[in-house]
């Protein structure tokens, strides 16, 4: 049977494989794992702003109380404010509804444990089967969990746990955390029509900076449509209508920034890391000398950090795995080429306008123009296949595509590399290559995906 859960949480399309009754069922199994064992446990809501949410909002808190857990909805704000909330409100739980970057009809619940942190593959695996064995201890009568914030039903528990000035908490938690004023800089923001559309340029403004915001009027329907970090023609062509000296991207739930520099030209993960790296490296706050990346960051990363001193220590892709490593080793910056960067100092996940704010902060520092900044950055062409498949996991390990990767393998040698595996988020197979030589990346990339997609 197939793992409820992916790379980062459950996702699925809503009201068909993610329901409403999942959605319930999966919440009253976190309650369960996480709760403590606390008899008035609390657990911080938010979502993003896509129609579903709504709908899959009203299951997850009819799970928690169901559980005996109390509910704190904090409405529609960013995956790391709500990380940032659960810890600040010592919730014994998080729940994030939201697809991140995926098209709108998708959904998605992601899951903190308290402190706000994301779970480990054992705690989901005890959620999972929870959910599927159904067995549930529910409570009744007063033991029934609440809805706090909104609703006065308990005077003296709704005062510790207000919802006034939520969002401008997390605001100010940004701003003091980058530590710089940003006056001078003009930034173009696109909000993807999601999360960050109120707190991300409220961010921004509060550092200083001249904010012409985009894609910023979410209607339930339009997120991450053809907006946002994986679609950066919009912000492209403001960033040069206007001027700006720069311009931000951000998915769905505002957990990724990728950036454009003056001219329009995309800044992406690895060059926002190398660039932070290359900061607290100065700085001496780059603990251990060392950026932990993904699999999937570019060779071209690895070498030029290497050049100026600093180690690049790989993990699986997803932010939670650089989280893990991030955490066992003590290191203090990490991140994905996709854009999610994660400050373990100042938050527990990867925070898209938190990363905007250091990269402003940077450029003001320097007095440098990001162009400049990132120009430490040499990019070893690589190309990124992504193969629908019927399977993902059966395709990936299947022995011929195995074969397949060796041979490629080993016609590159050591000038390149390859990298297949199955999306954490979606029903792909992902083929990437990297290789001097682009036309070589293309090939054997191409021919790959040919091989996978004939399966």
């Amino acid at each position: 049977m197939r793992r409820l859960f992916g790379t980062d949480g459950v996702r699925g399309l809503a009201n068909e494989s993610l329901g409403p009754e999942l959605a319930l069922h999966v919440s009253a199994a976190a309650a369960q794992v996480l709760s403590r064992g606390e008899r008035r446990a609390v657990a911080v809501v938010g979502r993003d702003p896509r129609a579903s949410g709504e709908m899959l909002e009203a299951a997850v808190t009819a799970g928690l109380t169901s559980a005996g857990v109390n509910v704190l909805s904090v409405g529609v704000l960013p995956t790391p404010a709500v990380a940032y909330l659960t810890a600040e409100y010592d919730a014994c739980l998080g729940v994030m509804i939201s697809a991140s970057h995926n098209p709108m009809p998708d959904n998605g619940i992601k899951i903190f444990a308290a402190g706000g942190h994301k779970l480990d593959d054992a705690v989901e695996d005890r959620i999972e089967e929870l959910v599927r064995e159904r067995d549930f201890r529910r409570p009744t009568g007063a033991g029934i969990g609440r809805v706090l914030g909104g609703s006065g039903v308990d005077g003296r528990v709704d005062a510790h746990y207000s919802l006034a000035g939520t969002h401008e908490r997390y605001v100010e938690h940004l701003v003091e955390a980058a530590g710089r004023e940003l006056n001078g800089l003009t930034v173009v923001v696109d909000c993807a029509n999601g999360a960050a559309s109120d707190v991300g340029p409220a961010a921004y403004r509060e550092a200083g900076a001249r904010v012409i915001a985009i894609n910023a009027e979410p209607n339930g329907v339009n997120i991450n449509d053809n907006c946002g970090s994986t679609h950066l023609e919009q912000v492209s062509r403001a960033v040069r209508e206007y001027g700006a000296d720069l311009g931000l991207a951000h998915d769905g739930d505002a957990d990724r920034c990728l950036a454009v520099d003056a001219s329009g030209a995309v800044v992406d993960g690895d060059a926002i890391m190398a660039i932070l790296a290359l900061g607290m490296f100065e700085a001496g706050e780059l603990a251990h000398d060392t950026l932990v990346a993904t699999v999937m960051s570019n060779l071209g990363l690895h070498l030029a950090l290497r050049e100026a001193g600093i180690t690049v220590r790989t993990t699986a892709v997803g932010d939670r795995y650089v989280l893990e490593e991030l955490r066992r080793g003590g290191f203090t910056l990490g991140g994905e080429q996709s854009g999610h960067v994660v400050f373990p100092r100042y938050g527990t996940t990867g925070d898209g306008i938190l990363t905007g704010l250091e990269l402003m902060a940077r450029m003001a520092e320097t007095g440098r123009s990001l162009a400049e900044l990132a120009s430490v950055l040499r990019t070893v062409p690589q190309v990124l296949v992504n193969v629908p498949v019927t399977d993902k996991t059966a395709v990936a390990s299947a022995p011929e595509i195995r074969d397949a990767v060796a041979e490629a393998e080993r016609v590159l040698g050591e000038t390149g590399r390859v990298l297949l595996r199955p999306s954490g988020t979606e029903q792909l197979v992902r083929v990437m290559v990297e290789a001097t030589d682009q036309d070589r990346a293309r090939s054997l990339a191409d021919d790959l995906a040919k091989r996978v997609a004939s399966l």
